[in-house]
């Protein structure tokens, strides 16, 4: 994706065009209602951070804290229900 935007951008240089005209035609300048889209994708681009951060927290999270052994099961307590 990022590589298709930097050829658009060289494209656009090679062409002659300033930032402006590049950037305008990047941000959705040739639509009825550039300024909402814009703030849509910033908005889009903001709640997929957000999930990103989320997700990364919740995995990152153990599910034991440090120095706990991770079972509470002894192998004696397996010797014991056999002699029953």
């Amino acid at each position: 994706m990022f590589e298709n935007l930097f050829q658009l951008v060289k494209i656009g240089k090679e062409l002659g065009l300033n930032r402006k005209e590049i950037r305008n035609v990047l941000l959705f300048n040739n639509t009825k209602n550039p300024t909402l889209y814009t703030i849509l994708l910033i908005i889009a681009i903001v709640l997929t951070g957000i999930i990103i951060v989320f997700v990364v927290i919740v995995v990152a999270r153990n599910a034991y804290p440090a120095g706990a052994l991770y079972s509470t099961v002894k192998t004696k307590d397996f010797k014991d229900k056999g002699k029953k």
